[in-house]
């Protein structure tokens, strides 16, 4: 654990949840342990120590929480009213805002992300989505359609549709923002009446079983969501797997994406998938440049570059690409690294050695196939060489074919490219598997709207980056994965819709 400084003190709330050990599963409204007794590690990123030990789900752990989300979805959560849901999530919302500070300091530590990333983007995100989608349950309602039968001339009919919850909800999310998506599944999940089992990735359990304390506070009714930190081929694949669970909603990586799908196919449970990115962004010489350096620092750096929006192709106008790409490795140089919890760290770690492994050979194949690397390529040093630290990384010289322009390396290195037209840049911005997101830098709105038009992707932010909002859909083209979380379009992810007709001859 990292050790308190003068310019970091734990919350008291934190120092009390890290002291018990060890962490259990929370099934049927109990925090259990482990059917086979395992547990494991989670570290400090910053440091590399234990925080602390985690009890490790599988499949007779899946197995015990299906049945007590089973038994929810027939229990006193069926016959809750929407407005007493409604109450239940605004009352979900106000502890975790009333606790912020702990799950912020929590989120650092267990992450690496800095605490300011923290504060300023997870929490204020997470207490939004639980709060706006407290707003929902009122408003999931059906439609009365007039209907006539072809065969039946004259015959009247009344028919109308209702929207019911999918059932029981897999929710499996990834560690570069633990709570935040655990709230983005979690809150529209049970806004429509589901319950949930979530699997929190196995990097970053620890703010997920804290959710579960503040659920337990807030008095959601036992069985409702259940909480089972494990590992993606045990816990994960059981879950995929099990006939019991209705819907899996997964993020992660595209690979993993594929898995999940062959494994949910035994009962065809429904999937909504949000998987990587090698998402470009644009930058023409008419651009506001000062901003667009900002954008493209922004796109690429933030939360160490492990976002599956980074903007990690940044694609410059030949004019003014010198210049730009010149502001951009000077800003790269002076970036400051340290442990997130440091309020003066503007960079913090990577989540693990796994990533730190990955993110450094995507630097030798780079270098290997060509490109010229400008700054960074190398893991921290001196009192950082303890952490996952890895320097922010600018690559010019840049060939689209080169694997460091077409696989998503998921850290903090970006790849700088020229190009001289609309026609072309549209052509090698589409040129990747992906499809997640996209920047565009422009004053010409005419221009920038018709990029808008052609790029393939789910979002597009027209000079600005990484803005997001609970009402606005998140989601992607290709490979990216398919269905729109958050806004009015999760609704349609977690309800099913019933036709009835009335014969009213």
């Amino acid at each position: 654990m990292m050790p308190e400084t003068a310019t970091f003190e734990m919350h008291p709330n934190l120092r009390k949840f890290l002291s018990a050990q060890p962490k259990r599963l929370w099934i049927g409204g109990k925090w259990v342990e482990a059917r086979s007794g395992k547990s494991f590690e989670t570290c400090n990123p910053a440091t590399g120590d234990a925080l602390a030990r985690v009890a490790e789900a599988d499949r007779a752990d899946v197995e015990e929480a299906v049945r007590a989300a089973r038994k929810a979805t027939e229990g006193p959560w069926s016959s809750l009213s929407p407005s007493e849901r409604g109450k239940l999530l605004y009352r979900i919302a106000e502890l975790l805002e009333k606790h912020a500070e702990e799950l912020a300091q929590l989120e650092s530590l267990d992450n690496g992300k800095t605490i300011r990333e923290a504060q300023k983007g997870d929490l204020p995100l997470a207490v939004d989505l639980f709060r706006y989608y407290a707003g929902w349950p009122t408003k999931i309602h059906g439609e009365t359609i007039p209907v006539s039968v072809p065969y039946l001339p004259g015959a009247r009919f009344f028919h109308y549709t209702v929207r019911e919850p999918v059932g029981v909800v897999g929710a499996i999310i990834p560690w570069n923002f633990p709570l935040l998506m655990a709230a983005e599944r979690i809150a529209p999940a049970l806004a429509c009446g589901n319950t949930v089992i979530l699997k929190p990735a196995e990097q970053t359990p620890l703010s997920a079983l804290r959710l579960g304390e503040i659920l337990e506070e807030a008095g959601l009714p036992e069985g409702v969501c259940n909480i089972l930190p494990g590992f993606g081929p045990t816990a994960g694949r059981a879950l995929a797997e099990h006939p019991g669970v209705d819907k899996i909603t997964f993020t992660g990586s595209t690979e993993v994406g594929r898995e999940i799908v062959k494994a949910s196919a035994g009962n065809l449970k429904r999937i909504s998938l949000e998987l990587g990115g090698k998402s470009p962004n644009i930058v023409f010489a008419d651009a506001d440049l000062e901003l667009a350096v900002k954008g493209m620092f922004m796109g690429i750096f933030y939360n160490q570059g492990q976002c599956c929006s980074a903007g990690s192709r940044v694609f410059v106008e030949k004019s003014c690409f010198d210049a730009l790409l010149e502001k951009m490795v000077e800003r790269a140089k002076t970036v400051r690294q340290g442990p997130g919890l440091d309020p003066k760290t503007q960079m913090g770690p990577l989540v693990s050695q796994e990533q730190l492994d990955r993110v450094a050979g995507y630097v030798e194949s780079g270098k290997k196939e060509g490109a010229q690397l400008l700054c960074g390529g190398v893991r921290g040093e001196g009192a950082l060489s303890k952490g996952y630290f890895f320097k922010p990384t600018v690559f010019a010289g840049v060939r689209d074919e080169m694997r460091i322009a077409q696989e998503e390396i998921f850290g903090p290195v970006a790849t700088v490219l020229p190009f001289e037209s609309f026609e072309e840049v549209v052509q090698r911005a589409n040129g990747t598997a992906y499809g997640l997101v996209a920047g565009v830098w422009t004053q010409d709105i005419k221009r920038a709207l018709r990029l808008a038009q052609v790029l393939q992707a789910g979002t597009v932010w027209i000079n600005c980056y990484h803005f997001v909002d609970a009402a606005a859909p998140w989601g992607g083209y290709k490979q990216s994965g398919y269905g729109r979380e958050k806004g009015q379009y999760a609704i349609d992810l977690y309800t099913q819709i019933k036709s009835v007709w009335v014969d009213l001859n």
